[in-house]
């Protein structure tokens, strides 16, 4: 019987160095990827913002956002942000591990957590923050029909950067970068499953 995304994942975290960015004249802010099982697969919780955020206005994210100075660490932000934006409790969320971090164009350094919740799970989400919330299944990311890889140059090196489509939604930026390390840790593991069975 193989693994579930979710123990895979948990398995790919478990002995891996997070890469860190340069967070010189970066807002520090956290993120949480949260996976869990609906109707017998595994989703991603993403939301789509809404106009009356500061940044990223319209854009499909993560819960998350910068780091507030009473905050212990980036990860009582991630879980704290996620209660705000989600209405998800942060005693209801198992945390997993953390994947690398990542810089945006809007000068955010990025830290991303992952975790899980019991599901079903009642969201409340703030009508301020949040115009939608997207339950995106691991089936669909993993399918390359569902990628798209557009090549371009910065700095005279080529930098492949993804989007993401599920249904009329499209994934892009720092939130499809985050995606793309979380598919690139699923199929490793599952790569390696293999192999210890052949």
């Amino acid at each position: 019987m193989g693994q579930t995304p979710l123990e895979l994942l948990k398995l790919g975290l478990a002995d891996r160095v997070v890469a860190r960015v340069d967070g010189t004249g970066l807002i520090p802010s956290a993120v949480m990827v949260l996976l869990y099982p609906k109707d017998g697969e595994y989703c991603i919780l993403l939301n789509k913002r809404s106009e009356q955020v500061e940044h990223h206005k319209g854009e499909i994210s993560f819960p998350g956002g910068a780091r507030d100075p009473e905050d212990r660490d980036s990860l009582e932000t991630a879980l704290r942000e996620t209660e705000e934006e989600m209405g998800i409790m942060r005693g209801d969320i198992t945390v997993i591990g953390e994947m690398d971090e990542v810089a945006t164009r809007s000068n955010f350094r990025v830290q991303v957590f992952t975790g899980t919740i019991e599901y079903p799970y009642e969201f409340n989400p703030s009508e301020i923050e949040i115009a939608e919330v997207l339950e995106f299944p691991v089936s669909a990311l993993i399918d390359p029909a569902n990628r798209r890889t557009e090549r371009r140059w910065e700095d005279g090196q080529p930098v492949d950067s993804y989007s993401y489509v599920h249904q009329e939604h499209v994934v892009f930026g720092a939130t499809a970068r985050i995606l793309q390390s979380c598919i690139e840790i699923l199929d490793d593991r599952l790569e390696s499953e293999e192999r210890q069975v052949d």
